[in-house]
């Protein structure tokens, strides 16, 4: 756990969040600034800082947040159309440097986003 990590902070239960999901590994949790009717955050319980930070023993890891993705999906009613995002670095938008999925859904998205 990073100390001054919200996201791990969240995970370790020392900080609020609507938890949706938690298991050993992954916890998703409503973000609180939704872009979307449907925006839940999927997290690795390890501290991984962005995607520069994934090492190559975190396949299986990163296969399982696309799992809890999906099941979260499928609970909120989103399963049939849904957007995932992943934000890595400042200039893409990332604010807390903590590896996680951005689930959104709901209404309809356009293209190219942002």
């Amino acid at each position: 756990m990073v100390r001054d990590c919200l996201f791990c902070r969240i995970v370790a239960g020392q900080a609020p969040a609507r938890i949706v999901y938690q298991d050993k590994q992954v916890t998703a949790f409503h973000d609180l600034h939704r872009q979307a009717p449907v925006h839940i955050l999927v997290v690795p319980n390890r501290h991984i800082s962005g995607v520069g930070g994934v090492e190559p023993g975190d396949e299986c890891l990163l296969g399982r947040l696309f799992l809890v993705a999906r099941r979260v999906a499928e609970e909120m009613g989103i399963a049939d159309s849904y957007r995932l995002v992943v934000n890595n670095g400042p200039q893409a938008g990332q604010s807390v440097f903590h590896l996680h999925l951005h689930l959104l859904g709901g209404r309809p998205f356009s293209w190219p986003p942002g």
